[in-house]
This record gives C-alpha cells, structure tokens and sequence, in this order.
C-alpha cells in the first residue's frame, strides 16, 4: 500500500511546529481493497477511512471537478488509477500541497517547501477558484502565520479579490463562515485574518459590520490609530496575547465597537453612545452566522458595558452591582473575567498603549466576588421578623451586594 503524510502535519513539521493530528493519502487502493485491510470507512463526501490500530484517517487520492456553486459543488474522484501529484493539485496553498513519503522523503510537485522557506502563501492553481471558501482559509492562515513573516502572494491576493468580485461568497453557508473566523480568533494575530480579508474586499461580503468600521475616525487623543477598523484590529491581537487560543474573548473583542460604524458623520470623530448603538448590529451579525449562545452573550455584554468597565472608578457601588446583574455574572460568574479581558484588551489595543496597566479589572473582579460572597442564608428576617422570601429576599440580597461591593470599593487600591 502507498501511503503518504500530507499536508499540515508535514507542513508544520518543516516550520518547526508543534504536530498535530496527522492526515495520509493513499495511492492505488479501492473501498474494497482498504476495507480489506481492516480500515473503517468514515467520509461521506469522499472515501475516508481509519486505520485499524492509530486510528489516523486515511484518504484515497483523488480529484475534484466543479459541479456547482459553494464549496460542496464538487463531483470527487477517487479512482485508483488518480497519482499523488493529482490529488496535490487540488489542494489550496502550496505550503499544504507537500507529501512525505514512509522513508521521509518529500513529495512537492508544486513548489511548497520553497514557498515555506520564503514564508509566502501561494495558491497552487486555478482550481482555487472554484470554492470560495478558500479566501477565508487564506486569512484564517494568515492568522497563524502572520507571526513568523508570511504574506499572501500577489497573484494569490488578486485571485481572491476576482472571487469576492465575482459573487463567490455569498454561496458560504453560515457554519462554515464562523468555522474559520473562530479559528482565526483562536489564532495569534487575528489581525492579519481580518486584514487579509479586508485587502481582498471579502471582508464587507462575510462581516459587513465589521467592515465598516475601516475608514471610520476616532479621537486621536484616545486612539494614536485614529481608524477604527485598525484599532479592533489591535484589540483582537491583544486579545489574543491575554487570553491565547480562546475565540469567546476573540468574538466579544471583533464586536465590541460595532456602534461606530453608524455615527453620523456630523459627530465624527466622537462616538457618543456608540456601546448602545452596537448592540442592534452584533444581532444581526450572530443571528446571520449562527453564533453560539455563549458567544452572542459575552459579545453583547462588552459592547454594551465596556466604556462602563473603563471608567469603574467614578460607578457607585450600586451601578456596579446592576452591571454585574445585566452580564448575569451571579449565574455565570465566569463572564465578568471574561468581560474584564475583553475590556482590558481594548483598552490596551490602541497605539501607545499595549504596555500599560489596566487596574480596572482586577477591581471589577474584586468587587464581584465581594458580591457573590453574599448568601440569603446569612441574611436576617424582614422587619416583622418573618423570615424574608419572594421580592423582598431579591431586594434585601441587592442591598446586601451593594454594600459589599461598597466595602471591596473603599479598601486602598
């Protein structure tokens, strides 16, 4: 049986990566021929099959032939008389079109090591046209990569603007389009996804509210970047450097200034009531790509409260018990870190200030624990000497929070 390793576990490994799961081609072999080799079929769109002992997917080498619109519009063909260099062909960039063979030798018809070594994400052909959810691959990758120098080729960038110009992507189905951008948010340098995206003109087709933002003035005093597109940009990345590999803060921090975009132009470059603004477009932008609950939560939260959390020195002990009650921090007591990262990234990814302190959150924290140390049981009975139930147990609870949040407020910072 000819079997070889492909694409990104020989790609990470020539960049010096950690693996990951490791994917196999094979050439020559039928259904049959693998199931009779003890292999368990698993693809439904193209024959996929799991070793018998590692439990790593093998697929038999094929190719593709555009049949339709989207990115399932494609009949597959996985004769057994198809080569290694076919079934590379069809792959996306070359970087991911590299092939090892069992005694460690490389398979790279299409020029992927170099391209590695340059550190330039290149198509491998024309057929990368044919499914339009290899632009946002593109900037996914980028997402990654972006860290260790690589750009996109010019020729790859140009392709990708003829597919967005051409209608391509509004065949994307929703769970595919946030697929990718969580992937990139769980990256290093969501910037560099949105970027790409953005420079491809596929931004305003798969996040038109975010899109928007490009171009939209901001105070230079608050923000050195002035564009508000470059500095979610900055919060995105920060976001990332504070809480690495975690797409709910990533979410909440792409959306948090969503509002600017409709500020009329009259007011520029202040956004007054920007946070409120925000929130009627991070609706729709979930409801559109089918956000997870989680997600939409935390995502609203901070663009609704985050200029709330910036100025919490001058919030009563009351306001800030009532923020916490909105973000359903007693129930989910896991969203206000959430919350203060998210704050905390946009906070600090402006110019100038990715270094700085951001004492509000760890206040924030203290004062909902504070709060949440609170008990009913630890509470007295009502002024007759009933013991207290239904509203008056919910008010004498707020009051009780109030002035422990009060007391966690006073103490020295």
């Amino acid at each position: 049986m000819q079997t070889y390793l492909v694409g990104g576990a020989v790609r990470d490994a020539l960049l010096g990566l950690p693996p990951g799961d490791r994917d196999w081609v094979v050439v020559g072999e039928t259904q049959a021929s693998m199931e009779a080799a003890g292999f368990r079929a698993v693809g439904a769109d193209f024959p996929v099959f799991l070793h018998p002992a590692s439990g790593e997917e093998y697929a038999l080498a094929r190719t593709e032939r555009k049949s339709g619109r989207g990115h399932r519009g494609f009949v597959v063909d996985a004769d057994p008389s198809v080569t290694l260099e076919q079934d590379l062909h069809r792959r996306d960039f070359t970087i991911n079109a590299i092939a090892q063979a069992p005694d460690g030798t490389l398979v790279d018809p299409y020029g992927g090591h170099r391209d590695l070594q340059d550190r330039v994400l290149r198509h491998v052909g024309p057929a990368f046209a044919e499914d339009p959810l290899r632009v946002l691959r593109a900037g996914r990758f980028m997402a990654r990569f972006a860290p260790l120098g690589f750009t996109v080729a010019p020729d790859t960038m140009a392709l990708m603007r003829a597919m967005v110009d051409a209608g391509e992507l509004a065949d994307l189905v929703p769970e595919r389009v946030w697929q990718e951008l969580r992937r990139a948010l769980a990256s290093a340098a969501p910037s560099a996804f949105l970027r790409t995206l953005h420079d491809a003109g596929a931004l305003a087709a798969v996040l038109p509210e975010v899109d928007a933002l490009y171009g939209v003035p901001q105070r230079a005093e608050y923000h050195p970047e002035v564009d508000t597109g470059v500095h979610v940009e900055m919060v995105c990345d920060m976001a990332a450097r504070l809480a690495p590999g975690d797409d709910l803060v990533g979410f909440a921090a792409l959306t948090h200034d969503l509002g600017k975009a409709l500020t009329p132009s009259s007011q520029l470059p202040r956004h007054v009531n920007h946070e409120h603004a925000g929130v009627a477009p991070l609706r729709a932008l979930c409801e559109r790509l089918r956000i997870p609950a989680q997600h939409r939560q935390l995502a609203e939260a901070a663009c609704r409260e985050h200029l709330n959390v910036h100025r919490f020195y001058e919030l009563r002990a009351s306001t800030v018990e009532a923020l916490i009650a909105r973000c359903d921090g007693y129930r989910r007591p896991e969203r206000i870190a959430q919350l203060a990262t998210v704050c905390e990234a946009d906070k600090r990814g402006r110019g100038g200030a990715a270094e700085d302190a951001y004492p509000q959150g760890p206040a924030l924290l203290a004062a909902h624990a504070a709060a949440r140390a609170v008990r009913a049981a630890d509470l007295g009975p009502g002024r007759d000497g009933a013991p207290l139930d239904g509203p008056a147990l919910g008010e004498a609870l707020r009051q009780a929070r109030i002035g422990a949040i009060a007391q966690a407020l006073s103490k020295p910072r």
